[in-house]
């Protein structure tokens, strides 16, 4: 398999509505996990996580069995499966008030009945406020596409561990958020952070201690590409002005923060793009270590794979 293979073309255009259609079903998703597993810390009991046939929830403990639910990019459905036996199938594709009431009621079949505020969450990030089982505007599904975008996480879920298998100290699995349609993984430094009394919950308990955070996502109206990113919370004075690799990556002013940026057709350019992207997760989380005063000792470099 070439790099093109494993890393093809994902321009924004070609795919924008298919994109939030599979966004909100993967909100819909995610929020039963949200609803149903065991609270845990930093909001890991959100995300999904990248499978060999697509995105999965993982078992989720409920009534004495697990469940899990599964998006199939290979065969165009959603899995349902619990550990009794049970098993659903939704089809990808049609709208989203389809899948919803058939992801409702596939859940009930099999006895497990989440409790879901059934809206999108976030406006700003998936472009949509209407209700799950009201929304017959988002429909688009090319299954092309999708499946494009899942093989890119398959290979970018990959390095990432491997990233994440050099580091000693805590660090996130890495996990696929479903409110901001991002693949990501963090590494904390240990200490904790004295956030402001008017931080929201949800970034109360996201960036309670230091971390140094990097991602993948395809793209919106403001970075109209996929991209790699990377950033630091809080960010130590200087990390701007840094210099970080490989070429052609750099830093964003966001206005008070900077955020690292390295663009998708860049890395799936590059020769080796494993390498490309690893020197860039590297390269970033130096230059935050060494300003932010980590530990030295928390970080292998290339000594662990």
């Amino acid at each position: 398999m070439t790099p093109a293979d494993t890393f093809p073309a994902l321009p924004l255009e070609a795919w924008a509505d298919t994109k939030q259609t599979l966004h909100l079903y993967c909100q819909i998703v995610g929020k039963v996990r949200l609803g149903l597993h065991p609270r845990m810390n930093h909001w890991w009991h959100v995300p999904l996580y990248v499978s060999a046939r697509g995105l999965t929830t993982r078992p989720v403990p409920h009534k004495g069995r697990d469940f899990e639910m599964e998006f199939d990019f290979l065969a165009h459905h959603l899995s349902i499966r619990s550990s009794d036996g049970g098993a659903k199938e939704v089809p990808l594709g049609g709208s989203v008030a389809d899948f919803y009431h058939a992801v409702i009621a596939g859940l009930g079949e099999l006895d497990i009945h989440p409790r879901v505020i059934a809206r999108p969450f976030d406006e700003s990030k998936v472009g949509s406020n209407i209700p799950f089982a009201e929304d017959t505007t988002h429909k688009t599904y090319d299954a092309e596409y999708a499946e494009r975008f899942w093989h890119i996480l398959v290979g970018v879920d990959g390095i990432f561990k491997t990233f994440r298998g050099r580091f000693m100290g805590k660090s996130s699995p890495v996990h696929f958020f479903w409110h901001s349609f991002d693949l990501a993984v963090t590494r904390f430094s240990g200490k904790p952070v004295d956030l402001p009394a008017d931080a929201d919950p949800v970034t109360r308990e996201a960036y309670s201690h230091e971390v140094i955070s990097a991602g993948f996502w395809p793209g919106d109206d403001n970075m109209p590409e996929p991209a790699f990113y990377a950033y630091a919370a809080p960010e130590p004075a200087g990390l701007g002005e840094t210099t970080i690799l490989p070429a052609g990556a750099w830093w964003q002013d966001l206005g008070g923060s900077s955020m690292a940026m390295y663009k998708y057709n860049d890395f799936r350019e590059a020769s080796a793009p494993a390498g490309a992207l690893l020197s860039f997760l590297q390269s970033t989380y130096d230059a935050g270590a060494k300003l932010g005063g980590w530990a030295a000792d928390l970080d292998r470099g290339d000594q662990g794979g």
